[in-house]
């Protein structure tokens, strides 16, 4: 059956290869340890009934979007025992024979994009990307196509789904407080991706196999995310990094905390007062890396400019206006 489908980076790891099958080039030099440090926001009082409070819990979540656009949150509201759940069940489903996994395969070619993929390609740098991945579209719950998702386990779908409901809740609580950030209406950036009927929130199961050459792969190539917001659980294998400042720095692993990216789309609408951060994936040698990847994104029709109250004067707006599609089609073609 294999035969005939892409090769699958697990495959290959675990064929006892010594070198990945290509020579692609040196590695970006890697960062020394210290340093600057992704900030970690503390949400407990990010709706508190003192004041006072509440807007010190703003000030740093602002200062966090302009300068750096990618934070660690502690106290989300999401319990310790459900990330624990969706860390294991994501976890079996690549822990399956290939043969059972490849029932989930997608098809890009044809536009089948949910499903089981691999990604084993050299990039821009001359690096070899180095994933298996999941991906499907997880709310709201009437636009899911649950016939793709994984039957085993057999709790996948339950545990799943719970997730993607309370993380929607995250996304509404962050997206009201960016608003006041921004001396808008509190429900101000929620109406213009989409409110809670048309916020989409795909998710991406990255799976990165230990590597026998990390210094010549990426797991996932330097990129933005096109969503408003992306969400990040990891199974505490440190291997992201943001460019920040000229330089490549690695988050650390923070128990219990959930990684969250402002994307491409809260940058427009900010007029780039938040900051969408250039980022990327690093892959292990000793390790195998899997990361739980939550973008949320606005329906491809939705127009999207500097909000009026973002731009003066003095602040022109930064980018034209664009329908999401043409987004990501601005961005495929500037990569290409």
């Amino acid at each position: 059956m294999t035969s005939s489908i892409a090769p699958r980076v697990e495959s290959l790891a675990s064929s006892g290869i010594q070198s990945i099958p290509k020579d692609i080039g040196n590695v970006f030099e890697e960062e020394k340890k210290g340093g600057p440090q992704v900030p970690t926001i503390d949400l407990k009082d990010i709706e508190s009934e003192d004041i006072k409070v509440r807007k010190r819990c703003l000030q740093e979540l602002k200062k966090a979007a302009m300068e750096w656009g990618v934070m660690h949150h502690v106290n989300h509201g999401i319990s310790d025992q459900l990330i624990d759940h969706v860390r294991i069940v994501g976890q079996k489903f690549f822990e399956l024979p290939i043969e059972e996994k490849e029932k989930y395969a997608n098809n890009q070619a044809s536009g089948k994009i949910q499903g089981y993929g691999s990604k084993l390609a050299n990039t821009a740098s001359g690096q070899l990307e180095w994933i298996d991945y999941f991906f499907h579209l997880v709310f709201p719950e009437d636009k899911r196509d649950l016939s793709i998702w994984p039957k085993t386990p057999s709790e996948y779908t339950e545990v799943t789904s719970e997730y993607a409901r309370q993380l929607r809740g995250l996304a509404r609580k962050i997206l009201l407080a960016l608003s006041l950030c921004l001396g808008l209406e509190e429900g101000m950036l929620e109406k213009e991706v989409g409110g809670l009927e048309e916020l989409l929130l795909q998710m991406k199961i990255n799976y990165y196999p230990k590597c026998p050459q990390p210094e010549l792969a990426l797991g996932v190539e330097a990129h933005t995310d096109v969503s408003a917001l992306t969400f990040i659980l990891h199974n505490m294998v440190s291997g992201l990094q943001l460019f920040f400042e000229g330089k490549w720095i690695t988050a650390k692993c923070i128990p219990n905390s959930i990684i969250m990216h402002i994307g491409d789309t809260i940058e427009i609408l900010s007029n780039g007062k938040f900051k969408s951060i250039l980022h990327r994936g690093l892959v292990n040698k000793e390790k195998v890396r899997i990361s739980w990847i939550v973008f949320c994104e606005p329906p491809k029709e939705i127009i999207l400019k500097p909000l009026p109250e973002t731009v003066s004067k003095t602040e022109p707006p930064l980018f034209p206006p664009r329908t999401f599609a043409q987004l990501i089609q601005h961005k495929l073609f500037k990569k290409t």
